[in-house]
């Protein structure tokens, strides 16, 4: 079968590959599968804490959280009755059942989100929110699609403004990972706090040896994440900033939910809207997209 649901979650399988989706926050919590130096291997692609909370209790720390409709502490007008990250990430979704095959190339599910009670109690903004989840041999692909469902026809426009984000902890050895190209772009470093101001990124391959907090804007929408022996490329649509994030072993083992010496297994690489805020009219939808991709032979800068 290549889908099958157990519980509060859903497994895509296709082939040798395979990903887990937790019906709470739509959050992916693992994507296994091959590559060309390893075959006959399923290998684990993302990071989760074992310390994760996994019973709807409070965010997955781990996988692929969706970030909707803020990212950090909100600071939009509409958002400030939310916490951090916004709601999406602790809503439970919901799936229509459905699985979409393509001619036995991929294995895709749709799940949604609306307004509930709860939400509506701190956001009143209308929406409806589809999270599309592909998995082929080689590639996990992640799609956001935000619909304003208004009906106002007052002006000005009942928009909607939001902020995006995808936040992927990739399964890689902190110490020896680079993430290109980033050079030359502006980012606001978060860990620097006697800086005001955008910096101009002058590393060829960016690593994250000291405690990284980064969102790099107007950024390219092609990255590369690689270290000895492996890598993961991304490539987005709609999404004009990234964020690098490990906050190392300072900070890192202030993280509740965090296991022990967890910070030196991942690095986080989050494509998003996240640089001042997506507007979309009513009746409109916008789609944020990414697709993780295995790179199947040794790719490393020399520097």
């Amino acid at each position: 079968m290549p889908v099958q649901q157990h519980d509060n979650t859903l497994i895509l399988t296709h082939g040798k590959s395979n990903t887990k989706i937790f019906f709470y926050g739509a959050t992916i919590v693992s994507w296994k599968c091959p590559d060309k130096r390893h075959p006959d291997e399923s290998i684990e692609r993302l990071f989760c804490s074992s310390k994760a909370a996994l019973d709807g209790s409070k965010p997955i720390r781990g996988g692929i959280p969706v970030v909707f409709p803020c990212f950090g502490a909100p600071a939009h007008p509409d958002h400030m009755a939310l916490s951090q990250h916004g709601f999406a990430r602790n809503s439970v979704w919901k799936w229509d059942g459905k699985a979409v095959t393509d001619d036995d190339h991929s294995v895709s599910v749709h799940l949604t989100l609306e307004p509930t009670p709860e939400i509506t109690e701190k956001y009143k903004k209308p929406f409806h929110l589809t999270y599309v989840v592909t998995l082929t041999e080689y590639e996990l692909s992640t799609d956001l699609h935000v619909k304003n469902t208004s009906t106002s026809t007052a002006y000005p426009p009942d928009n909607l403004e939001f902020q995006a984000l995808f936040h992927n902890y990739i399964r890689a050895p902190a110490n020896q990972v680079l993430i290109t190209p980033l050079k030359g772009l502006k980012y606001f470093d978060k860990v620097d706090t006697s800086f005001d101001g955008l910096k101009t990124e002058e590393r060829a391959g960016v690593d994250v040896r000291n405690s990284t907090d980064s969102v790099y804007e107007n950024a390219p929408g092609s990255y590369e994440v690689t270290w000895p022996g492996g890598g993961i490329s991304i490539k987005t649509k709609a999404l004009k900033d990234v964020v690098v994030w490990n906050p190392q072993a300072e900070a890192g083992k202030k993280i509740g939910d965090m296991e022990d010496g967890g910070w030196e297994r991942y690095v986080c690489v989050e494509p998003g809207y996240v640089r001042g805020f997506e507007k979309i009219e009513p009746g409109r939808v916008w789609v944020g997209h990414q697709t993780l991709s295995v790179i199947h032979e040794e790719r490393r800068l020399n520097l």
